[in-house]
């Protein structure tokens, strides 16, 4: 089969993501032997971020990383969908594309394309911004890809889709895999935090779940990621946490492989709106192999054992309690890495979402011959 994506982009994932799983489910398909298009815009606001704060190397690295990843970048005022979609068999349309062109690829599926339709749907704003996400136009789209079953229900009540399906993020684990530690886990810190600032959405947690249980049990910590605003790198270097800025995802790994444990800290959304969504940042931690404490947030679809595959903070005292335990203890910690590390390989890999992306687009083309052809 021929399969495109339309995304935000593939080629960045400065604050993006969902590169993360892009990557890992388009390599997959190549693997499967299917030919793989992605279409990101020229402008993307990754991209921008990505060029301007690390300089073009950032894209060499990853033209080296993934030799057999591209994507064409477009403007979207010229973009010629004759010829991006012309013998495509399935197209998927990311949510973080502009109104106009998930509209227009909608009407060109209507005007006589032989595929099957798919909008993918990987964040928080159908619940954040209702009235944004209505006035995407899915009329002629075969439904809706969306990360958690709450999502996928949500589409449904609110009339958005009249079909859903629910398509979990996961690890690509050709990349997020236990690397070996040679002079032990902890040989530069006890613990590593990776993720983006994320604005209001958990700068409070970020401070009461990360920063202060590290400074109360004097570890030896570090934090990536970007968007830390002058009073979040305060906040840090007076805990003694050092801040190390970008970095790019498929390195991640590496830098595991040097820490004793890691922290999963949600968006406030997904806990409180969301349920039974992590970010995708925890199926890679456990995919690595590093030991894991997460704050509270609701497994409703039993992703994961809590308690068997990460330890569980409720609160900022069980978060310290914890950091001690899995620094401390290293039984412990190889525990917990081996039995995430099961969980995920298991039923949590980016093998494991592209069958389950062939299986929904079998049964659409099962229930839809007249406009669909068969692969």
């Amino acid at each position: 089969m021929r399969i495109v994506f339309f995304c935000h982009s593939l080629l960045s994932d400065w604050n993006h993501g969902n590169a993360h799983f892009l990557r890992g489910v388009t390599t997959e398909l190549l693997e499967c032997g299917h030919a793989v298009d992605v279409f990101e815009p020229r402008d993307a606001w990754s991209m921008v971020n990505l060029l301007q704060t690390e300089g073009p190397g950032a894209l060499d690295d990853f033209h080296t990383a993934y030799p057999h990843l591209s994507a064409t970048r477009y403007d979207p005022d010229r973009l010629d969908l004759d010829g991006a979609l012309a013998g495509a068999d399935v197209v998927i349309v990311h949510e973080w594309n502009d109104h106009p062109v998930v509209r227009r690829i909608g009407q060109h599926r209507a005007a006589g394309g032989r595929y099957v339709l798919l909008f993918h749907d990987t964040h928080h704003r159908s619940l954040t911004e209702p009235a944004e996400m209505a006035r995407y136009d899915l009329e002629h789209y075969d439904g809706v890809l969306a990360f958690g079953e709450v999502l996928r229900q949500r589409y449904l009540s609110q009339g958005w889709a009249r079909r859903a399906w629910t398509w979990h993020e996961a690890a690509d684990v050709r990349v997020f895999r236990p690397l070996p530690r040679p002079e032990g886990p902890g040989s530069e810190g006890d613990v590593v935090w990776i993720g983006n600032w994320g604005d209001d959405e958990r700068s409070a947690e970020l401070r009461t779940y990360l920063v202060e249980p590290v400074w109360q049990l004097g570890l030896r910590a570090r934090v990536h990621g970007v968007r830390y605003p002058d009073e979040a790198r305060e906040l840090l270097a007076d805990a003694g946490i050092e801040y190390a800025g970008w970095l790019a995802n498929y390195r991640v790994p590496e830098v595991f492989a040097r820490f004793t444990a890691t922290v999963h800290v949600p968006r406030r959304p997904y806990v409180e709106a969301l349920r039974g969504i992590p970010t995708i940042r925890m199926f890679e931690a456990l995919a690595a192999g590093i030991p894991l404490v997460s704050c509270w947030w609701d497994d409703a679809e039993r992703l994961f054992r809590p308690g068997r595959d990460y330890l569980l903070a409720r609160t900022p005292r069980e978060m310290t309690r914890a950091l001690r335990a899995v620094t401390s203890e290293p039984a412990l910690a190889r525990s917990l890495a081996a039995s995430g590390l099961e969980t995920i390989r298991a039923g949590h890999t980016c093998a494991h979402r592209v069958s389950e992306l062939l299986q929904i687009v079998t049964s659409i083309q099962q229930t839809a011959p007249e406009t669909v052809v068969p692969a």
